[in-house]
């Protein structure tokens, strides 16, 4: 008996009720992925064959003669069919080859291609003219609605070799690909995957090991712009919110025929291989660009809106992601295509990692309920494709979930949001020295009971959304007017201090405090075991004039200002000193938790440590060579007595720190220092 007709034939003697239908239905068309064939486009000898996925009665696909044609060349209807999988061969169809496809539930709505591996715009980045919406304020065909392309996958690798760095050794440095480079000498110039290779000098010399692409899968960043309101002239600047999973934003190329975003990504992770620095990608698979029920559509919800979205018993999408829709991320089809898309990024493009936005959707079912064992997760981490792939997982998602420290995923490191919290907790004088001790200690109190390593951590004492490192010593409060949401919008605890003036000071005493404690809170960061994160442009002072949720500020508020390296020299030569630092000494960067061997903790003069009270410690780590960090946030100098042997003062972060007399150390006020005894 065939499928649909045992289904149907017993769905008539209510043997099986109709949602477990549904899974079955899911479930066969994943053995059709997986044993008959595969969504997505295939260029084989005299044509291509299309396979798109769809629940839908009909479906066509539609052929375009060029990028900015309004209409199709060719529209064929898709008649072979394996459950919901539909496949068409066109004959003298191959690279560079344009269309989409749309299905008789609206026939006026022009789909893309969910497995496209470029997607085409008629436009540049930002471009707003001759742009008009044709339905509800939306664009559903036309010149100006994106196209997906079929590709040329054929690239020269040769001379690329893939750094494979130890997650022990791991340096993140989180960029905005167009932000880093756009601000560039020449303003004509910048934002491009080309323009970013013009930069890697630059995190070499800085002892970078990987970078850490905010999203680079295409997405529409005038997706503001029928809006009614003071945000419609923005533009979505950090690009959360994907229009497809298999293609390269095509605006970050400098070409401007389709599919050259594909090979200009892949020239710039040669480049960056080849300096030996890893490619992480900053992904989103726990909502779309389709948005709410009154959002665009742009292919999932009218391909197949049952598989890839939640929708609740009320017909409601739920919003478990604050943007109006929750991927299915746990039903088969979804699953199949997220695990696709990590694979085809992996083997085609050559990505190292990936960190994983609102992770925690990952571990909801369709109730909202946590899921100890989610499927989606359980397929990334036994695809053999993803074996040596870093995975990063924000453990946390819109609707309350907070995983910091229990993440299902075995493989999974985690953002360590609790570090970052309890840094700046310590630092702006809220919070006594155990909070920061545990921390630098690997957050064993978080990892070690389920018997994890340090390594579980991604400690990060900044990100994108927030405060910068400067903005978090220059601002007690939020400044988000520009993004046109009346300062409602963006993080209200910033755990941040000002230290006295709100923004920039024309005090020398303040710049000066705020310059050390920028070094405190980044060898705090460097210091400690797991895996630092440092975010572009920290490393010498970068602002955002107090915006901590720039999203839609593609300007002077977002781009890096590189005349600051220069300015703030003695910033970027401290966190230089910190990288190479930790480089060198392997006790900082160990894979296991310190034991009683291994660490000590000391207080001036040998007085018991009051970890509940005291800012004050000094954390002795190492073998037969030992290293000493002494960390003083008081405005008293306390005399440290050492363990016997030859001190030296490797680095502090105040300038003027003497070195140690015999066994006896100064610790100056507000600082940290670290010392190696030979």
């Amino acid at each position: 008996m065939g499928f649909e007709k045992f289904c149907n034939a017993d769905e008539t003697s209510g043997f099986i009720p109709p949602e477990l239908k549904m899974r079955l239905e899911a479930l066969f068309a994943l053995f059709h992925y997986s044993n008959v064939m595969k969504p997505g486009v295939t260029v084989l000898k005299g044509g291509t064959e299309f396979i798109v996925h769809s629940t839908a009665n009909r479906i066509w696909l539609l052929l375009f003669d060029s990028p900015d044609a309004e209409a199709p060349a060719q529209t064929i209807e898709i008649t072979e069919r394996a459950g919901n999988l539909r496949r068409i061969f066109i004959a003298g169809a191959g690279a560079g080859t344009l269309y989409l496809y749309k299905t008789d539930a609206v026939p006026e709505q022009w789909l893309l291609d969910p497995y496209a591996r470029a997607v085409h715009f008629s436009r540049g980045w930002g471009e707003r003219a001759g742009i008009a919406p044709i339905h509800g304020g939306r664009i559903r065909t036309g010149k100006h609605f994106p196209k997906s392309v079929v590709v040329d996958s054929s690239f020269n690798w040769r001379g690329e070799r893939r750094p494979d760095t130890p997650l022990a050794k791991t340096i993140i440095y989180e960029a905005h690909l167009r932000g880093f480079t756009k601000n560039s000498a020449d303003p004509v110039r910048g934002g491009t995957y080309l323009d970013f290779i013009v930069k890697i000098p630059y995190l070499k010399e800085l002892g970078i090991t990987a970078v850490e692409f905010l999203p680079v899968f295409e997405f529409n960043e005038l997706e503001y712009m029928f809006e009614k309101g003071p945000r419609a002239p923005l533009l979505n600047f950090w690009g959360y919110s994907t229009l497809g999973f298999f293609a390269p934003n095509s605006r970050y190329a400098s070409s401007r025929e389709p599919g050259a975003a594909v090979t200009e990504f892949k020239t710039l992770v040669k480049a960056l291989h080849r300096a030996g620095i890893e490619v992480f990608l900053d992904v989103v698979y726990n909502h779309t660009a389709e948005n709410g029920f009154n959002g665009p559509v742009y292919s999932f919800r009218n391909l197949d809106e049952q598989a890839y979205y939640i929708i609740d018993s009320a017909g409601n999408y739920s919003n478990w992601t604050g943007t109006g829709n929750t991927f299915n991320c746990n039903h088969p089809v979804a699953t199949q295509l997220i695990v696709d898309s990590l694979k085809y990024w992996v083997t085609e493009m050559h990505v190292d990692g990936f960190r994983f936005d609102l992770a925690s959707i990952f571990c909801r079912d369709e109730t909202g309920g946590m899921l100890d064992s989610p499927p989606v997760i359980q397929a990334i981490e036994n695809e053999p494709a993803l074996k040596n792939v870093k995975l990063i997982a924000e453990a946390w998602d819109a609707a309350g979930a907070y995983q910091v420290g229990s993440f299902p995923g075995r493989r999974f490191s985690e953002w360590n949001g609790r570090y970052r919290d309890d840094v700046r907790r310590f630092w702006n004088g809220n919070d006594a020295v155990g909070v920061l001790a545990t921390r630098l200690a690997g957050s064993s109190d978080l990892y070690q009971p389920a018997g994890n390593s340090p390594l579980k951590s991604i400690n990060f004492i900044t990100a994108h959304d927030g405060f910068t490192l400067a903005d978090l010593v220059s601002y007690s409060g939020k400044h988000n007017e520009a993004n046109g949401e009346g300062n409602r919008d963006g993080e209200n605890n910033n755990d941040s201090y000002n230290f006295g003036v709100e923004g920039p000071a024309n005090n020398a005493g303040i710049n000066a405090r705020r310059l050390k404690q920028q070094k405190n809170m980044l060898a705090s960061l460097f210091l400690a075991r797991g895996v630092p994160m440092l975010v572009a442009g920290d490393e010498f002072g970068r602002t955002q004039r107090g915006n901590n949720n720039a999203y839609c500020q593609d300007n002077e508020i977002s781009w890096i200002d590189w005349s600051l390296a220069k300015k703030n020299r003695e910033l970027l030569d401290f966190t230089k000193q910190l990288i190479a630092l930790r480089k060198k000494y392997a006790v900082l960067r160990a894979g296991k938790f310190y034991t009683d061997r291994s660490l000590k903790w000391i207080a001036p003069d040998g007085h018991s440590i009051y970890w509940d009270t005291d800012r004050i410690v000094g954390m002795i780590a190492g073998g037969k060579n030992k290293l000493c960090i002494i960390v003083n946030n008081t405005d008293l100098e306390p005399r440290f007595k050492l363990p016997a042997g030859r001190w030296k003062l490797l680095l502090s972060t105040e300038p003027s720190a003497a070195a140690p007399a015999e066994q006896n150390f100064t610790a100056p006020l507000y600082s940290v220092t670290v010392l190696e005894r030979k």
